[in-house]
């Protein structure tokens, strides 16, 4: 069973960042749980003593009344004074075997509560005792490793994010300290590569609020009736310049039938905009990249975009949607896709790949015919 931290100095534990103790709270704490155990081991105890001796008067009356025992009145006392002795003992018997299988349980969760508390999250309880105190342990033992997931996902989304931030900010700074001290020439090239970087900056910023926004559920979806090929089409439309740049053929295959459906436009043109965006990212040239919208048996809507790129290994499609997860050749954020699947799940929709490595890769938007 874990034990509490009692020693003088900082436990190994406890934040580096953080004053050992903020607050003085761990005494009382420690102090109120004593109180508490020996409250409910004194009232285990009274009552224990005051059932066996209403017991054994109970069982003396019983059996004077059917005489089987004479009645005496000087005995009464007698009696009761030795039930009073036998429930004394079986009390004591009770309440420590029940301290043990109860109460020490318990106290060593309010000592693990202690520990995470403080900032310990990967301090795990025994799950012994009676099955709703095992059922206690093993509760605290799954929220104690959520929080740390919680917590390594958190550290790893401020170093992500940092990481990110510093490669924009680091060449803003070698240009701006290169014009002032005149190794490079102001003049409009320079000040061009300055304003694509800040557009690099504003983007991460603006995907870091948007998917902030969708996985807390505070995203605001504005929901209308609309044809899914036409705004399929007016994305991949936009996209025909860098297609060309990069000689890659893109096509679109909508059904002329298509039904309309309750969608936010402008969440569902981000979707596929980040979907091509990667497509056409590792299509090498003379490659095509295709979108393809069918209906589903259920009334749900699919959309489809495909490369001949080089495609994922099975690690890489387990990671796709990971935040700021990127390939070997990504020259993205690593947050198209983690986007794209928190739009599309707000919807109500889901969101899958399918690759073969070397073959290209299939990633397909499942939406239904109505979001709540």
């Amino acid at each position: 069973m874990p034990k509490p931290f009692c020693g003088p100095g900082r436990p190994p534990w406890w934040p580096h960042n953080e004053p050992w103790r903020p607050s003085g709270q761990g005494p009382q704490l420690r102090a109120g749980r004593g109180r508490f155990l020996r409250r409910v081991a004194a009232l285990l105890l009274i009552v224990l003593m005051l059932s066996v001796c209403g017991m054994v008067a109970l069982a003396w009356l019983a059996a004077t009344k059917l005489g089987l025992v004479a009645s005496s009145g000087s005995a009464t006392p007698a009696i009761l004074f030795l039930g009073g002795i036998a429930g004394v003992c079986l009390a004591l018997l009770v309440v420590v075997s029940t301290m043990r299988r109860v109460a020490m349980p318990i106290g060593g969760v309010m000592d693990a509560a202690d520990r995470v508390a403080a900032g310990d999250y990967e301090v795990r309880v025994i799950e012994r005792g009676p099955p709703p105190v095992r059922a206690l342990a093993r509760a605290f033992n799954t929220m104690t490793e959520r929080l740390q997931n919680h917590d390594r996902l958190r550290r790893d989304l401020m170093a992500d994010v940092a990481h990110e931030l510093r490669t924009p900010l680091t060449v803003m700074q070698g240009k701006l300290e290169g014009l002032l001290d005149g190794v490079y020439s102001p003049d409009a090239s320079q000040l061009q590569q300055l304003l694509e970087e800040t557009h690099v900056l504003s983007r991460l910023v603006e995907d870091l609020r948007t998917l902030a926004l969708s996985e807390s559920g505070a995203l605001k979806l504005q929901k209308e009736s609309i044809d899914l090929g036409e705004l399929a089409r007016d994305v991949v439309s936009a996209f025909g310049g860098e297609a060309k740049s990069h000689d890659v053929r893109l096509e679109v295959d909508v059904p002329a039938d298509l039904a309309p459906i309750e969608i936010d436009p402008l969440r569902i043109r981000e979707v596929i905009g980040n979907l091509l965006s990667n497509a056409l990212r590792h299509t090498p040239p003379h490659g095509s990249v295709g979108v393809r919208l069918t209906a589903t048996s259920n009334g749900a809507m699919s959309v489809e975009v495909r490369d001949t790129g080089s495609g994922m290994t099975p690690e890489e499609i387990a990671r796709a949607f990971d935040r700021f997860y990127k390939g070997s050749d990504s020259r993205g954020t690593g947050l198209g896709l983690t986007i794209a699947r928190s739009l599309v799940a707000a919807h109500g929709g889901d969101i899958h790949a399918s690759s073969e490595h070397g073959h290209g890769t299939r990633i397909t938007v499942t939406l239904p015919r109505e979001t709540s």
